[in-house]
């Protein structure tokens, strides 16, 4: 595979921002564009064959995190997936969630929006924690239902251990939900090992595709208990009768997307997959871990760098946080975007994020950029 020809990037960036919004790889860009010619020239003439790039889409999602196609739905963001498992849960007055105090607000705000219904959000602080699990398993309680957290914490790049919380629900009885969307894409994931109940992650960041189409993945015994608050033609079987008076949610996870889908998304993000998994999940993480151990290691090695993140093998994600000990996050920000340099103050630092594909030479360049 030529990886410099589906990744085309302006030779004046070095683009270390996955972990925000992707570019896409030059067949994402293709299909988006035959879809948009299609569309201009003959309109939804061919409805039907765009409706099977959607379910070859959904084939993949369940593939790349271990699931059924059957029990993926397909929506505009990991805020709306959050939001629907939020609000579709059967709280009772008194109950709570835990989750961790860094979250990014997609995944803190919906939680801490059930407080109306009488329902505490507590929460975790990871930053410095021995033992971040712990810190979030210590806060469980007889009344706690749910616990939401990220499978890799968006600040600081923390590498969550997933199995070790899933297996700690399972024995309290209490429901995990999985906020992946710094990891799918970037490293391997599957949702029996990690015995997640819900997972959602939107496809604009390590998944390469466009934004606006999300995947959320509910288990199939809690399909039925997540109460619905979206309505719409789409999510009942009888979907294809207009006329039809009578309705009844969907079997499968359809029933959580209530109206028309994005089917521009659909073309973009399926093919953006179809580049992942022909590489393989484990290619994929075997570079992108190369990659951030590569920066982790000259960070730590410069003294007037410090490092943010966890370098330890197993806390290690395709995030990379630093800070300079003399120059104020905000300017040194501002000199490597002025260098060409693409990234993100994020996590108290400057958050790099290179995906598979990334030269190390660029990381070389990239890190020359700042300052001694």
């Amino acid at each position: 595979m030529d990886l410099a020809a589906e990744f085309a990037l302006s030779p004046e960036i070095i683009y270390l921002n996955h972990a925000a919004v992707a570019p896409w790889p030059r067949r994402t860009a293709d299909a988006v564009a035959r879809f948009a010619a299609e569309n201009a020239r003959e309109g939804a003439r061919h409805y039907p064959r765009w409706l099977g790039v959607e379910q070859q889409l959904r084939e993949r999602l369940a593939r790349l995190i271990g699931g059924a196609p059957a029990d993926v739905a397909l929506l505009k963001n990991t805020s709306e997936a959050i939001s629907v498992v939020a609000f579709g849960f059967p709280w009772q007055a008194g109950d709570n969630v835990v989750l961790a105090a860094e979250e990014f607000p997609s995944n803190r705000i919906p939680w801490q929006a059930l407080s109306r219904l009488g329902v505490e959000c507590r929460l975790a602080h990871l930053t410095g924690a021995a033992d971040p699990e712990r810190a979030l398993l210590d806060l469980f309680d007889h009344r706690t239902r749910v616990l939401a957290v990220s499978s890799v914490q968006y600040g600081n790049g923390l590498r969550m251990d997933l199995e070790r919380l899933g297996a700690a629900c399972r024995t309290r009885g209490v429901a995990l939900c999985v906020d992946a969307i710094q990891s799918l894409g970037a490293l391997a994931f599957d949702v029996e090992a990690v015995q997640a109940d819900f997972v959602m992650a939107d496809g604009h960041k390590w998944l390469l595709g466009p934004e606006g189409l999300a995947l959320l993945w509910v288990r199939p015994e809690w399909r039925e208990r997540l109460a619905l608050y979206q309505y719409g033609w789409h999510m009942t079987r009888e979907a294809g009768d207009f006329d039809a008076l009578d309705w009844r949610p969907a079997d499968d996870a359809r029933r959580f997307e209530c109206g028309s889908p994005n089917l521009l998304g659909a073309h973009g993000l399926e093919a953006s997959l179809s580049l992942l998994q022909e590489i393989g999940s484990a290619s994929v993480a075997e570079a992108v871990l190369e990659r951030s151990g590569y920066l982790m290691d000259r960070i730590a090695a410069r003294g007037e760098l410090e490092l943010l993140s966890d370098a330890r093998p197993g806390r290690r994600s395709g995030i990379v946080t630093f800070r300079h000990r003399d120059i104020d996050t905000a300017t040194l920000h501002r000199r490597l975007t002025e260098a060409g340099v693409v990234c993100a103050p994020r996590g108290g630092g400057v958050r790099l994020s290179p995906h598979f594909y990334t030269p190390l030479e660029q990381l070389d360049v990239a890190l020359a950029a700042i300052p001694a």
